[in-house]
């Protein structure tokens, strides 16, 4: 487990490290209110799918304890406008919208019962999908360790640890495991630009934990991949579609071809939760397009002249480049077609 917590609820208000601020600064945004939760998912005070996930459930529930209705139809719609919000946030990751189901779904079964039992089931949910998130990535990492030989060097891009969940991590979860069966492991860390997860997060978590890792630019991967520097590619999922295309942070779809083009396994470490069982392919996947201030801007500095920017969050990488998907609940192997269907039977 890692020395910090990512998200908490406490004292009916929920709590994120500000990873906008890491590694300069450890510091907790506390949010009041469910706009607060709304807004801090947004600017990307907290990030990664399965943080997400936990974060929407939170905003959910700490909408329904701040609302002052008394009459029920309001309550209730009420909290259904909070998670409309709360959707609207962020487009690509699943577990956003995964999490906002279930609470909604607490709100139906409990539709017939007095507004405080509702909030009661609300928070009693939301700490229910934190907790499951936090075993999820433990038997993620321990399904995923059996891929990872001893001694190897595993590359991983963005930052799918601790910081992108509610503990723990998916593809550091793996690294974590790895590591802690004793598999004397090291880590090169892509930066992940633009937003610099990798070289502001993932390499500060695994730093903190005492995991060997080398930082590298984005644009150093096939460098080290030919020079045979890199055994082993692990990274994690915004959204996973049934036929194995997976959505992650920009730069993956690059990965991947470079991983094939030098014969290195390329794995996925996800919650099942990140599938989505409505989209057949990755061509559905919406793609988040961000502010382009994250582009021509370092730690608020310009650095870059008045042109045109691209700025997509994510790309869409296609299943015929990836080795395995890792779950908790098992190993998904080509055709995924066929494997991810077991997930749901």
């Amino acid at each position: 487990m890692s020395s910090f917590k990512t998200i908490d609820w406490k004292d009916d208000r929920v709590l994120m490290i500000d990873q906008r601020k890491l590694p300069l600064e450890e510091v907790y945004v506390e949010c009041l209110g469910f706009d607060d939760v709304a807004r801090a998912i947004k600017e990307m005070v907290i990030r990664g799918a399965p943080a997400i996930g936990v974060a929407a459930a939170m905003g959910i529930a700490l909408g329904a304890v701040k609302s002052r209705k008394r009459d029920k139809i309001e309550f209730l719609a009420e909290i259904k406008e909070i998670a409309t919000v709360i959707s609207g946030t962020r487009p690509t990751a699943v577990n956003l919208f995964w999490a906002v189901k279930r609470m909604m779904n607490i709100v139906d079964e409990n539709k017939d019962k007095n507004i405080d039992l509702i909030r009661e089931r609300l928070v009693e949910e939301a700490k229910r999908i934190y907790e499951e998130d936090i075993e999820i990535c433990k038997r993620i990492g321990k399904v995923g360790s059996v891929l990872i030989k001893g001694g190897s060097t595993i590359l991983t891009h963005c930052n799918a640890g601790a910081l992108a969940t509610a503990g723990y991590g998916t593809a550091l979860g793996v690294i974590r495991a790895a590591f802690e069966d004793g598999k004397r492991i090291k880590v090169i860390a892509t930066e992940t630009r633009p937003f610099l997860q990798g070289a502001r997060l993932t390499a500060w978590e695994l730093d903190k934990d005492g995991i060997p890792v080398t930082l590298i630019t984005d644009n150093m991967a096939g460098y080290v991949m030919s020079k045979g520097m890199v055994d082993t590619v692990v990274v994690g999922a915004d959204r996973i579609a049934l036929n194995g295309d997976v959505a992650n942070k920009i730069g993956t779809y690059s990965l991947s071809i470079l991983s094939k083009f030098h014969n290195i396994p390329f794995y996925v470490a996800a919650p099942i939760s990140t599938i989505d069982n409505n989209c057949p392919s990755g061509d559905l996947i919406p793609i988040e397009r961000r502010d382009t201030r994250e582009v021509t801007h370092i730690l608020g500095n310009k650095i870059a002249p008045d042109v045109e920017v691209l700025n997509p969050a994510f790309d869409v990488t296609p299943n015929e480049n990836i080795s395995a998907i890792v779950t908790e609940n098992g190993v998904a192997k080509p055709p995924f077609s066929e494997s991810l269907k077991k997930f749901f039977s």
